[in-house]
């Protein structure tokens, strides 16, 4: 049944497979407990009072009996982190660039959901993808997909890190398969890449400092010292996983849909954007998630690092915006400029 299983999710489109029980990481309970304590989580509320499923995927669903961890590969074409000298646009995360991974990951595990139930006989199924409290990376690498990097992303000696996590439970005993093991060294090239300094140490992250969480999870105004560090990353930052040498072995994406449709936007364009207009740009896009507030507000930031005193009219027109953190913004946008004409620092010689 493994087999066919497996040879099933191929065709399906994945990947990879791998397949550990329910309770395969004991210690993660006790990592995340550790982790909500120190105040990393930032206003991720959620995973604090859903703790008890996350800590442990048998709490999660008691019924199941193996989970069964899909990886789906959405592999950039070229180096993501060119698009950072643009300063006049704003870069978006890879994985944001296509349809949203959430329909297209779960579709897919669906369809080889029913062909298990149907193949095992009845077997019970759940899937998750990365909306339920389930620690996908942990399990992940128990199945021997992948282990979590110093940056705390999911590696593999083949695919690289631009991958996907998919999760099927199901009541159905499987042969579990052998974790994976770190293979990151001596290697500290995500931990240098990070701009903003967000991992403490090797193998830990503070979210309050990462550019992802700042530019998609963080409600008001960001801290003003790391505004200024953020670039003209306007959703999410893939700094680390760019740098990492494990994708020397990258995959192509075999998946259409991932191929961009949002790109590298102009900053003036996304800045006049109302909600209408927002949601209608973002459509089938996981950046419609955010809102067009919080985008607005993240461009502002892009603008004041942008040294572009031309981009400076856009941001006087938000100055009275109905939402403070992006009227706020636009005041912020308007002195950076100010401040970085003053210190003869322009587009070209933008360190930030």
């Amino acid at each position: 049944m493994k087999g066919l299983l497996q040879a099933q999710a191929l065709a399906e489109g994945f990947s990879g497979m791998g397949i550990c029980r329910p309770d395969a990481v004991p210690e993660a309970a006790s990592r995340l407990r550790q982790y909500l304590a120190a105040g990393r989580h930032g206003q991720m509320g959620w995973m604090a009072e859903r703790e008890g499923w996350r800590g442990s995927a048998a709490a999660l669903w008691p019924e199941a009996r193996s989970v069964i961890m899909l990886a789906e590969v959405y592999t950039p074409d070229g180096d993501p982190t060119e698009a950072l000298a643009q300063r006049d646009r704003g870069v978006v995360s890879c994985y944001a660039q296509g349809k949203d991974y959430h329909d297209l990951v779960k579709r897919r595990l669906k369809r080889l959901g029913r062909w298990l139930i149907d193949a095992a006989g009845g077997c019970e199924i759940k899937v998750f993808v990365d909306t339920a409290p389930v620690m996908e990376k942990p399990l992940a690498q128990a199945a021997g997909l992948g282990w979590q990097g110093k940056h705390t992303n999911l590696l593999s000696r083949d695919l690289g890190s631009w991958f996907f996590l998919g999760a099927i439970f199901t009541t159905l005993e499987l042969p579990p398969d052998e974790a994976e093991v770190s293979h990151c060294g001596s290697c500290r090239a995500c931990l240098a890449a990070c701009p903003t300094a967000a991992f403490p140490a090797p193998y830990q992250l503070d979210a309050r400092r990462c550019i992802s969480y700042l530019t998609i999870e963080h409600r008001g105004p960001v801290e003003p010292e790391l505004r200024a560090l953020m670039g003209n990353r306007i959703y999410g930052c893939d700094d680390c996983l760019a740098a990492c040498p494990w994708n020397k072995f990258a995959v192509a994406a075999r998946e259409i849909g991932y191929q961009p449709r949002v790109g590298a936007p102009e900053l003036a364009e996304l800045a006049l954007l109302d909600d209408a207009g927002f949601r209608a740009r973002f459509a089938g896009s996981p950046v419609k998630r955010i809102g067009r507030d919080r985008m607005v507000r993240n461009v502002l930031y892009a603008i004041g690092n942008s040294g572009m005193p031309t981009l400076a009219p856009v941001a006087q027109r938000l100055l009275a915006d109905a939402d403070p953190a992006v009227a706020e913004a636009a005041a912020w946008a308007l002195g950076r400029l100010s401040q970085l004409q003053d210190d003869g620092v322009g587009p070209a010689a933008n360190p930030c």
